[in-house]
C-alpha cells in the first residue's frame, strides 16, 4: 500500500512523465549509438582498415542536415527524391512534419543530442552549478540560432540554383560525406575540438546551451511549431502561481505569464502539464480549444516518425542507391575531397 501511495504521489508530481521522456530519448539514443558503431565498422572497410563488411545503416544519413536541405530543395524544384542520401531526407522531412503538427516534438522526444543536453541538466542540478542567463543576456542569445538559420536559409534556398544543387548533389564530396562527417569527430582539429570541449562544459551550467541558442534546426523547428495547430493553454484563474512548472520547463518558458504557450522555444514534452498541481489549469489543445490527452503527443511523434520510415521503406526510398563499392572509392579519396567550390 506504501508502495502505491509513493507511486501515486511521484505520478501527480510528473515523475513519471519525465521518466517516459527519459526512456523514448534514451531508446533513440541507443538506436543512434548502435548505427554509429555499424557505420563506423562499415566506415572502416570503406577505408581498407577492415576486410569486414558491415553494411551501412542508412539512418546516420540523419547527422547530414545540409545534405538533406540541399535534397528538400532538389525535391521541391524537380521532384526527384534524393536517392544518394534517401534516409537523410526523410528523417528532415519527418521532423519538419512532427514540428508543424505536434511542437517541437522531435527536439523533445527524439533528438539525441537533446537528450545528452537534458543528461547534462540534471548533473548541474544535482550539483547545483545551473545558472540561468539574465535577460539581457538570454535574448540575444537566443537570437544566435535564427542568425545561423537565415544564413543556411540564404546559403541553399536562396542563392543556390539548380545547376549549382545538381552539382553538389552529385558531387564525390555529397557522396562521401558520412564519412567525412565521422572523421571531423574522429579527429577534431584543435579549433574543433576546442569548441566541442566549450559546448560540452558549459551544458553542465546553462540548461540545454545547445540546443537553446544555437541549434538552427531547432530554431527552423520553432518556427513551424508557432504555425501548428497545438499549445499549452493556462486557465488564469485556476493557476496557484506555484510556478512548478516554470522549474520542469527545459526552455525555461516563463509560463506563469501566458495564458497560452505557443511560442517558439516548446519542445513539447508535456512536463509542464503533468507536474502542475491544479486540475486542468495546464492543458494541452489544439483547434477550438480541444483538450489532447498529455499521453497523446509523445505517442504521435513517436508514431509519426516511424510512419515516415514504414513509408519510405515501402516506397523504397530509405536505402541509397549508391552501391558500397562505390562508396568505398570515394572513402579511400576522403582527404582529397574538399567542399565543392573550394
Amino acid at each position: 500500500m506504501e508502495t502505491l501511495r509513493s507511486f501515486l504521489h511521484d505520478l501527480r508530481r510528473g515523475r513519471r512523465q519525465a521518466t517516459l521522456r527519459t526512456m523514448v530519448q534514451s531508446g533513440f539514443a541507443l538506436f543512434c549509438f548502435y548505427a554509429g558503431y555499424r557505420f563506423y565498422r562499415f566506415y572502416l572497410w570503406g577505408t581498407g582498415r577492415s576486410e569486414v563488411y558491415v553494411p551501412r545503416p542508412p539512418s546516420v544519413e540523419g547527422f547530414l542536415p545540409i545534405s538533406a536541405l540541399v535534397g528538400l530543395k532538389r525535391f521541391v524544384l524537380t521532384g526527384d527524391y534524393d536517392m544518394i542520401h534517401p534516409a537523410g531526407l526523410t528523417i528532415f522531412l519527418a521532423a519538419l512534419a512532427i514540428g508543424f503538427f505536434l511542437r517541437k516534438g522531435f527536439c523533445g522526444w527524439i533528438c539525441p543530442v537533446g537528450f545528452v543536453s537534458n543528461l547534462a541538466e540534471k548533473v548541474g542540478r544535482r550539483f547545483r552549478i545551473l545558472w540561468q542567463p539574465p535577460v539581457w543576456l538570454d535574448v540575444p542569445l537566443l537570437s544566435l540560432k535564427y542568425m545561423l538559420l537565415g544564413l543556411f536559409a540564404y546559403l541553399v534556398v536562396w542563392q543556390m540554383d539548380l545547376r549549382q544543387i545538381e552539382a553538389f548533389h552529385n558531387s564525390p564530396y555529397n557522396l562521401a560525406v558520412d564519412a567525412k562527417m565521422l572523421v571531423f569527430f574522429l579527429s577534431p582539429s584543435g579549433l574543433a575540438a576546442g569548441v566541442m570541449i566549450f559546448l560540452t562544459a558549459i551544458s553542465f551550467v546553462i540548461r540545454n546551451f545547445w540546443c537553446r541558442y544555437l541549434c538552427p534546426y531547432g530554431a527552423l523547428l520553432g518556427l513551424l511549431a508557432m504555425a501548428g495547430p497545438l499549445q499549452i493553454r493556462r486557465d488564469r484563474a485556476a493557476c496557484i502561481d506555484c510556478k512548478k512548472c516554470e522549474k520542469t520547463c527545459p526552455a525555461s518558458i516563463r509560463i506563469t505569464r501566458k495564458e497560452t504557450v505557443r511560442t517558439n522555444e516548446c519542445v513539447g514534452c508535456t512536463q509542464c502539464t503533468a507536474v502542475c498541481p491544479v486540475k486542468d489549469c495546464l492543458t494541452v489543445t489544439g483547434p477550438d480549444h480541444l483538450k489532447v490527452p498529455t499521453l497523446l503527443l509523445p505517442a504521435a511523434v513517436v508514431g509519426l516518425f516511424l510512419l515516415f520510415y514504414l513509408l519510405a521503406l515501402t516506397a523504397g526510398i530509405w536505402y541509397t542507391e549508391v552501391t558500397p563499392q562505390s562508396m568505398k572509392q570515394f572513402y579511400m579519396l576522403l582527404a582529397e575531397l574538399p567542399h565543392p567550390g573550394v
